[in-house]
């Protein structure tokens, strides 16, 4: 299936019951050398039993707690009158279409609109005939986030609610507004209704509000990644179908692929873009290679003028080297892993982590699946690999005390980003790679890897609360700066923190540089 956002969670297959969005794997047992980090990651309520979850705040409520009323439902053999008179009476913005016991299908007043009204279509056929058929569905227990994320992800307003297979109610995208921190649905809805860039570079403007309010709400910064990086896919999206209505469709398949951050679902208010695409190997150059040009300029030149700067190592689809068939990517990872020379290493660090945003999904998803099979286990590959990981350090100086930077522009500060952040990544990355973990979310990795046996359940708790507790001091930081009228960075004064604060830091840079130093023995202590 194509991984384009779906309108209404519309299917090719009629007759099927429903498809239904659950949480991801589960994570790991409890810490003990990162305690502190898991005492300061309750204190900041973003802990959950399996990955961090935003808490604080309703956000966490179970789905079930929005259903007013019952379900209205309708059987699928009736009319589109039927159906219109029925949510008239009701006063509903949409109906429910069951065969049974079982869903079948939604219909809202925008489908009686665009699907019957304007189509012209006879009012006395069966209601089936203009109905979304097998609906996104939500289980009761899910959390009002889950629904938030779910309809700003794949833009749709109505949600079913399920208990095990029985129909439980509606929720709507006006049920989550009247909750806190649910902005991003309706900004990714006006982001999809612009009719060119300068209604997106102007929808673009409220994305740093959005990060404000999820703070303020005490949203964890697991979620909020999610959510910020929703409203990135957003823009993607809809700039690549106003790239296509400008220059027709595309003449042979493609996938637009996020890479980095974006792939990660890990982006905050300040981030660049790293994509790629990736080609039918139908593409011929002569042929297909100025439409594609064209095509992928306009989107990177797109997301830099809606804040999403251009990548100053042109890792960007817009450049030829990153937009090539898929043959060319399977010999690309195929050398990167094969030859592991330092450009080769860095390259890995971006696209390794790659995720589908729109288009053929399974272009790349074979793609990742011939790369993970050369990773696993390839310990010559995966020794390369832990050298250039462990070139990023937690600022921890010779008596283990925070060490800040000593020169230049950012002079007194911890870059929060390079020092703390991307170090744990970096080891989730080497995780998955060594196990063939197919996860990109670094929370994610760590889950599967402690699953999988690649590092200790203990081990990935801790640095998963080292994760969430540097990354909500990132967040927290950017927040301040947003109210004070400047550009959201990465570089943190340590006057910003309370004492407390101070020394979790501390701790959560020990656990890092403790797993740092197990990982470099593994590999260089005759156990590789």
């Amino acid at each position: 299936m194509p991984a384009t956002p779906a309108r209404g969670g519309r299917r090719a297959q009629p007759g099927a019951v429903h498809r239904q969005c659950g949480a991801g794997a589960g994570g790991a047992g409890a810490a003990s050398t990162g305690d502190a980090v898991a005492d300061a990651a309750a204190q900041r309520q973003c802990s959950g039993a399996q990955r961090p979850a935003p808490s604080g705040n309703v956000m966490t409520a179970p789905i079930s707690s929005l259903i007013r009323r019952a379900p209205v439902q309708i059987d699928r053999a009736d009319s589109i009158l039927d159906a219109a008179r029925r949510m008239a009476d009701e006063r509903v913005s949409s109906i429910l279409l069951t065969q049974g016991d079982q869903l079948f299908g939604l219909v809202t007043d925008r489908d009686l609109r665009t699907r019957v009204l304007a189509a012209g279509v006879d009012p006395a056929r069966p209601v089936a005939d203009i109905a979304t058929l097998a609906p996104l569905t939500l289980q009761k227990h899910q959390s009002i986030f889950e629904a938030m994320v779910l309809m700003a992800r794949q833009n749709i307003h109505h949600v079913p609610v399920l208990d095990g297979t029985r129909v439980a109610g509606m929720v709507t995208a006006t049920d989550l507004n009247q909750q806190q921190s649910t902005s991003a649905v309706y900004l990714t809805g006006d982001i999809y209704r612009q009719p060119d860039l300068a209604g997106l570079v102007a929808c673009s403007l409220r994305v740093k509000d959005l990060q404000s309010s999820l703070a303020k709400a005490e949203t964890s910064a697991y979620s909020t990644g999610i959510i910020m990086t929703s409203v990135t896919d957003a823009f993607t999206v809809r700039l690549i179908q106003l790239a296509e209505q400008q220059l027709g469709p595309a003449p042979v398949d493609y996938c637009w692929v996020a890479a980095g951050s974006q792939a990660r679902m890990e982006q905050t208010a300040r981030s660049d873009q790293d994509n790629c695409l990736v080609l039918s190997d139908d593409y011929r150059p002569a042929q297909h290679g100025e439409y594609f040009r064209a095509f992928s300029k306009f989107v990177c030149d797109g997301l830099d003028a809606c804040g999403y700067v251009h990548c100053p190592g042109e890792m960007m689809a817009m450049t030829d080297q990153w937009r090539q068939p898929r043959s060319r990517w399977n010999a690309y990872f195929a050398e990167w892993t094969d030859q592991p020379e330092p450009m080769a290493l860095m390259l890995t660090c971006v696209f390794f982590d790659l995720r589908a945003v729109h288009g053929h999904a399974e272009l790349l998803h074979g793609l990742r699946r011939d790369m993970l099979q050369r990773t696993k286990g390839n310990s010559l590959f995966l020794a390369h690999m832990v050298v250039n990981a462990l070139k990023h350090r937690p600022p921890l100086g010779l008596f283990g005390q925070i060490a800040v930077t000593r020169g230049g522009e950012h002079r007194g500060t911890i870059d929060l980003k390079h020092n703390g952040i991307v170090p744990i990544v970096d080891l989730a990355r080497n995780y998955a790679l060594a196990g063939g973990l197919d996860a990109v979310n670094t929370q994610d990795r760590l889950a599967a890897s402690a699953q999988s046996g690649e590092v200790s359940a203990q081990a990935a708790r801790d640095l998963g609360d080292a994760l969430e507790f540097i990354s909500a001091l990132r967040i927290a930081h950017q927040t301040r700066q947003i109210a004070a009228g400047q550009a959201p960075d990465n570089f943190l004064r340590l006057d910003e923190l309370s004492s407390f604060e101070r020394g979790t830091l501390k701790d959560a840079f020990g656990v890092v540089q403790q797993m740092q130093a197990v990982l470099g023995q593994r590999y260089y202590g005759g156990r590789g």
